[in-house]
C-alpha cells in the first residue's frame, strides 16, 4: 500500500534515445541549484559548454561513464552520473567510483531523491567491484555538505572548478566501502 506523500522511485540507465531529456534535466537542475551564485552571463556560458550536445553525447558514450535518471512516481525528478577507471576526473583511482553529478529537481528535494541516488552509486560500485566513492562539492553548497556527511562522506582535499572567468573550489568528499 502507498502512503500518501510516499514517492515510488525508479532509477533507469540513460542510452542514445536519452539526450535531449539529459541535456534539459542537467541544464535545469544546475540552472535552478546555482543561478543566484552568479552572474546570467557566467551560468548562461557555463551551460553552453557543460551541456553541449556533442559534449553530453560522447561522455554517454564513453564506457567508463554511466548516467541514470530517477523518477518519482513516474516522473522524470533527476539524474545520476557516475565515472570509473580513466572516465573520473581527479583521483582516477582504480579502487574508486566518481560521483560526477547527482542533480534533482527543485520540487524533489528532501523527498529522499538523493539518498536514493547515493544508494544506487554505492551499489553500482559494489557491483564495479570498487573500494571507495568520491566525489566533488562546491565549498559553497553547504546544504549538499551536509547530506554527503550524513551519508558517510568525508572531506579528503579540494579541487579548483571553472565557472567561467570565476576559479571556485570543491571539497573532494570519499565515502569507504570496505
Amino acid at each position: 500500500m502507498l502512503v500518501e506523500n510516499e514517492l515510488r522511485i525508479r532509477i533507469k540507465k540513460c542510452n542514445n534515445e536519452d539526450l535531449n531529456d539529459l541535456l534539459k534535466i542537467g541544464i535545469d537542475t544546475y540552472f535552478d541549484t546555482f543561478n543566484k551564485y552568479c552572474s546570467k552571463d557566467v551560468m548562461e556560458n557555463y551551460l553552453e559548454e557543460a551541456f553541449e550536445r556533442n559534449k553530453i553525447h560522447s561522455e554517454m558514450m564513453n564506457k567508463d561513464s554511466h548516467f541514470f535518471f530517477v523518477y518519482a512516481n513516474e516522473k522524470l525528478s533527476g539524474y545520476l552520473k557516475i565515472n570509473i577507471n580513466d572516465a573520473q576526473c581527479d583521483l582516477k583511482d582504480e579502487n574508486g567510483l566518481e560521483i560526477e553529478r547527482i542533480y534533482v529537481k527543485k520540487e524533489y528535494k528532501g523527498k529522499g531523491i538523493g539518498y536514493s541516488l547515493i544508494n544506487f552509486g554505492i551499489e553500482k560500485a559494489k557491483e564495479f567491484k570498487k573500494d571507495f566513492i568520491w566525489l566533488g562539492v562546491w565549498e559553497k553548497n553547504r546544504e549538499a555538505i551536509e547530506f554527503y556527511k550524513k551519508n558517510g562522506f568525508s572531506e579528503i582535499g579540494m579541487h579548483s572548478f571553472r565557472m567561467g572567468n570565476e576559479i571556485q573550489n570543491d571539497f573532494v568528499m570519499k565515502r569507504n566501502l570496505i
